[in-house]
C-alpha cells in the first residue's frame, strides 16, 4: 500500500508528462477497442445480411458469386433460370416457400429487385427478424415500386414520387425504360442490410420494361415475368391491402420466361442438403443451389484478411503509445537518481524501488485504458446514428466481448512488463552514484 501511494505521489509530480503519457496510452486504446468492436459488428452484420433463408438456386457458378449477385448486388450471375424450371422446383414437396427475383437493372446506382409479395412476407436477415413497411404499403402493381430505406432517404423520395428504371447495375446508364415509368408505392423500414439499397418492383413491370426492348441492347438480359396466382408457392396469392401492407392488383399476364435467382425456405432443415442435391442435379438445366450460412462464411474468410490487417495495424499503434510511455519513464530517470538514492538510503530494498517504477507504469496504463474507454464509448453515443445512417452498420454499446478484455488485458500486462526495464536500470544505480553532486 505504501508503494501504490507514493507511485501516486510521484505522478502528481510530474502532471504534465504523465498526462500526454496516458493521452498517448488512451488514444491507442481507443482506436484498438474500436477497430475491435467494429470488425465485430460487421462480421455479425454480415453474416445477419439474410437468416431464415435454407437455399438460394440459381444458374450454374461459384456459390460465392451467386451469394454476391442475389443478396449483396454485387456481380451479375453469367445465366438465368427458365420459368419452368423453376416452378418444377417450387412444386417439389420438401419446399415450404419460394421467393423468385430477377436483377440486372437499377436506378440512380441502386440495383432494381424484381420480385413478389413473397419478399415482404418470408425474407429475414438478424435474428430472424422480418421486414416491415415504413411508409405505405407493398405493392405488387405493374407500374409501382417498393424502396428501401437507405434509396428513399438518399435519393429524397416520398410515397407518389416517380422514377425510371435503367438496363445496367452502373449509376451511369445509357439505356432508360423511361416508356414504362414507375410510382413510389411504399418505402421499407431500415434493416441495415443491401436491402436498404434496393428497389422493389412487381415480376410484371420487370417484364413490361423489357417487353419491347431491342435484343441487340439487351446485353444478354433474359425479359423476366411473373406467376399466375394459381400458383401456390408464389407471394402475394389471395393477399389484400390488410395483409401485411401489402395491395395486389390484376396480372396483366406476360408470358413467363426466366428469373436470375429465387430463395428457397424447407418445411424441414434437416433436408436441406437432399433438396440442395436434388438441384445441383437437375436435368432439365445446370443449376446452382448454395446454403447462404456456408457461403456467408466462406465469403468472410476472403474478406476477413482486411479486418485482420486493421486490427494489425491498430495493435501496433498500441505498441507505440506504450513506447511513447517508456521513453517518457527512461527520460526522467537521471532526474529521478538522487530521488532513489535517498529511498534506498532510509530502508528501502531494490524491489521496493523497481515495485515503485512498475507500478507507476502499471497505473498509467491503466488510467490510459480507462480513459481510452471513456473516449470510445462517447464516440459510440455521438457517430452511432452517423454510421448505421451512411454504412446501414449499426455498432452496439453494450458491454465488453471476451475478445475484447483479453485485448485490454493484454495491454494492462504489456504496460507492466515496459516498467520492468527502466525498474531494473534504476534499481542498479549505487547509492554513491545517487547522492553524489556532479556539477
Amino acid at each position: 500500500m505504501a508503494i501504490f501511494t507514493l507511485s501516486i505521489k510521484s505522478l502528481r509530480n510530474r502532471k504534465f508528462t504523465v498526462a500526454l503519457t496516458i493521452a498517448s496510452i488512451a488514444l491507442s486504446v481507443m482506436l484498438l477497442l474500436g477497430v475491435e468492436r467494429i470488425r465485430s459488428e460487421a462480421q455479425n452484420s454480415f453474416t445477419n445480411t439474410i437468416s431464415g433463408t435454407d437455399l438460394i438456386v440459381g444458374a450454374r457458378t461459384s456459390p460465392v458469386q451467386l451469394l454476391l449477385a442475389s443478396v449483396f448486388g454485387l456481380g451479375n450471375v453469367s445465366n438465368t433460370i427458365d420459368w419452368e424450371s423453376y416452378e418444377a422446383i417450387a412444386d417439389h414437396p420438401g419446399i415450404a416457400w419460394t421467393i423468385p427475383i430477377s436483377l440486372g437493372d437499377s436506378h440512380a446506382g441502386f440495383r432494381v429487385m424484381g420480385t413478389t409479395g413473397a419478399f415482404l412476407d418470408h425474407f429475414q436477415y438478424g435474428r430472424k427478424q422480418g421486414l416491415s413497411m415504413h411508409k405505405g404499403p407493398w405493392s405488387n402493381a405493374e407500374n409501382e415500386a417498393v424502396l428501401g430505406a437507405a434509396v428513399a432517404e438518399k435519393l429524397d423520395y416520398r410515397v407518389g414520387s416517380g422514377i425510371v428504371v435503367a438496363h445496367g447495375a452502373g449509376e451511369v446508364s445509357f439505356i432508360e425504360h423511361d416508356a414504362h415509368p414507375f410510382h413510389v408505392a411504399g418505402i421499407l423500414a431500415r434493416t441495415g442490410t443491401p436491402v436498404d439499397r434496393t428497389v422493389f418492383v412487381s415480376l410484371e413491370g420487370i417484364d413490361a420494361i423489357h417487353a419491347g426492348m431491342d435484343p441487340a441492347h439487351d446485353h444478354g438480359h433474359d425479359p423476366l415475368s411473373v406467376h399466375t396466382t394459381t400458383d401456390p408457392h408464389h407471394a402475394g396469392e389471395g393477399h389484400g391491402a390488410g395483409h401485411h401492407g401489402v395491395i395486389n392488383e390484376d396480372h396483366i399476364g406476360h408470358e413467363a420466361t426466366a428469373i436470375t435467382a429465387f430463395y428457397v425456405g424447407l418445411k424441414s432443415r434437416s433436408a436441406a442438403l437432399s433438396v440442395q442435391r436434388m438441384v445441383n442435379e437437375y436435368t432439365g438445366e445446370p443449376l446452382t443451389a448454395i446454403l447462404p450460412a456456408v457461403a456467408l462464411q466462406e465469403l468472410w474468410t476472403i474478406v476477413g484478411v482486411i479486418e485482420k490487417t486493421l486490427l494489425a495495424v491498430s495493435g501496433f499503434v498500441v505498441l507505440v503509445g506504450l513506447s511513447g510511455m517508456l521513453v517518457a519513464i527512461m527520460t526522467g530517470l537521471n532526474e529521478r537518481r538522487r530521488e532513489m538514492a535517498i529511498l534506498r538510503s532510509v530502508g528501502a530494498r531494490p524491489l521496493h524501488v523497481l515495485s515503485l517504477i512498475v507500478g507507476e507504469a502499471g497505473l498509467v496504463t491503466l488510467m490510459g485504458i480507462v480513459t481510452g474507454i471513456g473516449l470510445l464509448f462517447g464516440l459510440l453515443v455521438l457517430g452511432q446514428p452517423l454510421i448505421a445512417s451512411r454504412f446501414g452498420l449499426l455498432i452496439g454499446i453494450t458491454g465488453f466481448s471476451v475478445h475484447e478484455m483479453l485485448l485490454m488485458g493484454i495491454v494492462c500486462v504489456s504496460g507492466v512488463l515496459i516498467g520492468v526495464i527502466p525498474g531494473v536500470r534504476i534499481y542498479r544505480h549505487s547509492l554513491a552514484d545517487g547522492l553524489t553532486v556532479r556539477v
